[in-house]
């Protein structure tokens, strides 16, 4: 029995060091928040019973050995991990006769700020504990984060960087095949603050809350509260909290626990601090925990369900996800019906099969996840077919993680980037369909190819069905794609995103042939290269484009959806000849574009930049000092205002 106890304590040890490696070094899930939390556990109540604890074991060790090419730093001390309960009965006997503060516990990482002399000297990441990685450049980037503050003296804080709900939806859609890597906000928060590029880090709006003040040379505090407030006065956005005694301690965890679903950025439960710091200190701390705090994990509601299907979601990248459809149960307040399998491996793990009885919960009581199967048929197949374009699957596997993958270039669920341009405002003006939505759409089947987009009303019920479609938002979807249906030759032909026909080059195209569609399509190479504007690649781009039967398909069944006006715009002359640039701000024009199509109209050419063939540079700050007014001042280039323009026209 010993030694059955034993092995089992090594099993556990090794699985929950693998998914904290996969979770923490690879941005990855290899198990559920549950399963992982069930494990640590069970390996906890073994070391106990046995007194044996290795030293691998993650009950004493905190976070995981960071591996980066980012430079790494020492902690001047030992960064801890937080004990933690889910029983609200054990919060009031911890806080006993004290005050504290009650803050969510963020879901992001860590992140050890210095400034000196005012401004920011270091940052570096919570890594194992013992060493982090220096991410100075990239913290300089965090959007609220203050750079410069009125402190002089040297001031050490920690926080978290965290990346909010709906950040995360409209990054993660826009990150190319590194999306599919990010499966929440704080995978996602992980990579972008530990990128070798700065840049990346800006455009991913990572956000800075701090929830400690470690030191601050020269000042002297006697509660967690006054530290919180001072940091607030330096500028710094403070994690969310509230003053609590015992008395109301379990009313404040459920005034959080009521504000979960609105709350913008992710939590994974909440810490409870002492208010009095001296106290707090003078309790000291474990190997691994210190006893001034406590973190608060929600207690999982979990219901039993029935297994109905399960569904395959192909990706951009090319991945296919299952998607378990079970029947609907109340969680939390809410109906769940669906929730992610992640991949093949997990999948397999939890031996599902349709009429399987298993249970779900709501991970951080948001994300709905299966906790556990009953009956484990595992007779789920996997799919020999793309569920989008029909093409062959294929398995891969990475790191011990199995997945199904879609290898046509070809498919459409890899074509989110077109579609979206297909419904952009300048192209076909289909309103309401964001890339999330398309993806969605394309993912489950609904959207096979462009001229589907224009036949939403079939899935009705689908729609009303996602998050963030009501029956209002989908009867004003279905307004949109009746008025987008009215489209000239020139929107039209940008919307199909032929490589290097952009906007400009359609409208060249389209009025060369006098709007008339049977004519684009049937320009030949040296037509199009007659056309001043249009060069060789542009042409060949054309060509190959029309010359391709599954495209030629392609634009019929848009024909046959559309109304097509072929009716052709009587064009001016009154700026023949003449080139603009338009910068700044604009006052009768609704933006540059509607500025830039009337110009056109009169016979104008626009430019992006100021040359020594503009003729105009139009801007209603006539002495502004940017570079386009410098430049054309440089050139001898008049300097013109709208009003001046709108003379003309």
């Amino acid at each position: 029995m010993r030694e059955e106890k034993t092995a089992r304590l090594k099993e556990l040890t090794e699985l929950l060091n693998r998914a904290s490696r996969a979770y923490y070094q690879e941005s990855r899930e290899i198990m559920t928040n549950y399963e992982y939390d069930a494990l640590y556990d069970e390996l906890s109540d073994l070391e106990k019973e046995t007194g044996t604890v290795l030293a691998s074991s993650p009950t004493v060790n905190v976070g995981y050995e960071v591996l980066s090419d980012l430079p790494k730093e020492a902690h001047p001390q030992r960064m801890l991990s937080l004990d933690k309960t889910k029983d609200p009965d054990q919060l009031v006997q911890w806080l006993g006769e004290q005050k504290g503060l009650l803050s969510w516990k963020l879901d992001g990482l860590t992140i050890v700020l210095t400034y000196r002399d005012g401004k920011l000297a270091k940052a570096v990441t919570r890594g194992n504990g013992e060493v982090g990685e220096v991410i100075t450049n990239n913290a300089r980037v965090f959007i609220n984060l203050p750079v410069s503050i009125d402190f002089k003296e040297e001031l050490v804080l920690r926080g978290e960087a965290v990346i909010s709900y709906e950040d995360f939806e409209r990054i993660n859609d826009s990150i190319g095949e590194e999306g599919d890597k990010y499966k929440n906000p704080r995978n996602l928060c992980a990579g972008s603050v530990r990128q070798l590029s700065n840049k990346i880090t800006a455009e991913r709006n990572v956000r800075f809350y701090a929830f400690t003040l470690v030191s601050a040379e020269g000042e002297e505090f006697s509660s967690r509260r006054e530290q919180m407030e001072w940091l607030k006065d330096q500028g710094f956005e403070c994690v969310e909290y509230r003053m609590t005694d015992s008395d109301n301690l379990k009313e404040t965890v459920l005034w959080f626990e009521n504000r979960i679903e609105k709350n913008p950025i992710p939590s994974d439960g909440l810490v409870l601090i002492y208010d009095d710091i001296e106290y707090g200190r003078s309790l000291g701390q474990t190997s691994k925990f210190p006893k001034d705090s406590i973190a608060f994990k929600w207690k999982d509601e979990i219901r039993e369900t029935t297994l109905e299907e399960i569904e395959w979601s192909a990706s951009r990248t090319g991945l296919i996800n299952p998607i378990a459809v079970f029947d609907p149960v109340q969680l939390e307040g809410t109906t769940v019906s669906r929730a992610s399998v992640h991949n093949i491996s997990v999948m397999r793990d939890l031996k599902l099969g349709v009429g399987d009885r298993i249970k779900v919960y709501k991970a951080n009581m948001i994300i709905p996840q299966i906790a556990e199967n009953l009956t484990c048929s595992d007779s789920i197949k996997l799919p020999e077919e793309c569920p989008v374009c029909g093409h062959p699957t294929r398995i891969k596997e990475e790191n011990g993680v199995k997945t199904l993958h879609c290898e046509n270039p070809d498919c459409l669920a890899k074509q989110i980037k077109l579609l979206s341009l297909f419904v952009s405002r300048d192209a076909m003006n289909i309103e309401g369909l964001s890339e999330m939505t398309i993806e969605k759409l394309v993912s489950s089947g609904m959207v096979k190819e462009l001229a589907d987009l224009f036949d939403v009303e079939k899935f009705r019920e689908e729609f009303t069905q996602m998050d963030g479609f009501g029956k209002k938002s989908f009867e004003n979807l279905c307004k949109s794609v009746e008025r987008a249906k009215d489209v000239t030759p020139e929107r039209l032909l940008y919307s199909l995103g032929i490589p290097g026909i952009g906007k400009a080059n359609a409208k060249l195209i389209a009025r060369f042939c006098h709007n008339k569609w049977q004519d684009i399509e049937n320009l030949s190479f040296d037509q199009l290269v007659s056309i001043d504007g249009i060069g060789e690649v542009m042409a060949k781009s054309f060509r190959d484009f029309f010359d391709k039967d599954e495209n030629k398909e392609i634009v019929k069944d848009i024909l046959r959806a559309v109304r097509l006006d072929q009716s052709e715009e009587e064009q001016g002359d009154t700026l023949a000849g003449m080139i603009f640039v338009i910068t700044g701000s604009l006052n009768h024009f609704d933006n540059r574009d509607a500025l830039k199509d009337r110009l056109e109209k009169a016979g104008a050419r626009v430019a992006g930049s100021v040359s020594a063939k503009t003729s105009y540079l139009i801007n209603n700050d006539v002495t502004s000092s940017s570079g386009k007014n410098k430049k054309a001042k440089e050139l001898g280039i008049p300097i013109i205002s709208e009003e001046q323009v709108m003379e003309w026209l």
